[in-house]
């Protein structure tokens, strides 16, 4: 039973506290690489995530205790870790074991509060899904949504997503999903976004020939932020069909009304993705007047 957990939060305007901390764990890092010659964050993890003690509520609590052994996956090196435990390896029989079958495998990395991933579980029986949720909330929250309809094709790993991937045999997942990854909008906070060459190098290795990594975000520099990584990589090859003007330069923080000003070029995006449900978030985005950017990059 999960009683008092370390809980990832997500690094909006909000949330300027876990940012500060994290700002302060960077400088304390950088300092000690500097004294003892290694680069700045020597020894340390760069995650997409910053954690917080917290404890869930009465609800998802029963959610945790009713439906964990059903769909979280015991893949983490220990209790309260989100490091994938030593010598693990999630290769197709590991799937037959966990899943009970050898159907096709849909990981979404950042599943939040798991509305799309149920859904897509719900209306795809003979797909298996795997959601990569750190949040504590949104895993038990997900396990709500799923054990609600007694779902038996969704499994739940808690561990950062990176971590999986490399510990993932060669063509395990037929499609891997990132919609509205944390933006780090802090330009010295880039390397924390989840879209890095190391990251789709891994599910590159790890996609079936001809499967595809989903994108979406409402976030523009984050939009010019996975051409940057993700047009260039050797392997994918971009399927959009449309045609986007973006600001060849970002902005930082708070600097996005200067992105008009700047010089665009026009890059290839993808259509609406019709699998991702319409969920509370992307809803909120859309009503702040935000551009949603869909991307599908397939493995060639």
């Amino acid at each position: 039973m999960r009683q008092d957990v370390n809980m990832p939060v997500q690094s909006d305007g909000n949330q300027s506290g876990a940012k500060s901390a994290n700002d302060a764990c960077d400088a304390r890092n950088a300092q000690e690489g500097r004294q003892s010659g290694n680069p700045a964050l020597y020894g340390r993890k760069v995650l997409s995530f910053v954690r917080r003690s917290a404890r869930l509520d009465a609800r998802l609590q029963r959610a945790w205790d009713n439906y964990s052994d059903v769909y979280l996956l015991d893949v983490n090196a220990g209790e309260g870790s989100l490091d994938v435990r030593e010598g693990f390896v999630f290769d197709a029989a590991y799937v037959g074991d966990a899943w009970g079958n050898d159907n096709p495998l849909i990981v979404e990395i950042g599943s939040g509060q798991g509305e799309n991933v149920v859904a897509a579980a719900a209306a795809h029986p003979d797909v298996n899904f795997l959601a990569l949720e750190v949040y504590d909330p949104g895993v038990a929250h997900t396990m709500l949504l799923a054990g609600k309809q007694d779902l038996r094709n969704l499994r739940i790993a808690q561990v950062n997503a990176p971590e999986l991937f490399a510990a993932a045999a060669d063509g395990v997942f037929d499609q891997v999903w990132t919609f509205f990854p944390d933006p780090w909008p802090k330009m010295r906070h880039h390397k924390r976004r989840i879209v890095q060459p190391e990251l789709a190098a891994d599910i590159h290795r790890t996609l079936v020939d001809g499967g595809a990594w989903r994108i979406a975000t409402d976030i523009e520099d984050y939009a010019l932020h996975v051409h940057e990584v993700m047009d260039g990589m050797a392997g994918f090859h971009n399927d959009g069909s449309i045609t986007v003007s973006l600001p060849v330069e970002h902005v930082g923080k708070g600097n996005a009304n200067e992105a008009a000003s700047m010089r665009h070029a026009d890059f290839v995006e993808s259509e609406r993705f019709s699998g991702r449900v319409l969920t509370n978030f992307e809803k909120k985005g859309l009503a702040a007047g935000r551009v949603i950017h869909d991307f599908t990059y397939r493995r060639v």
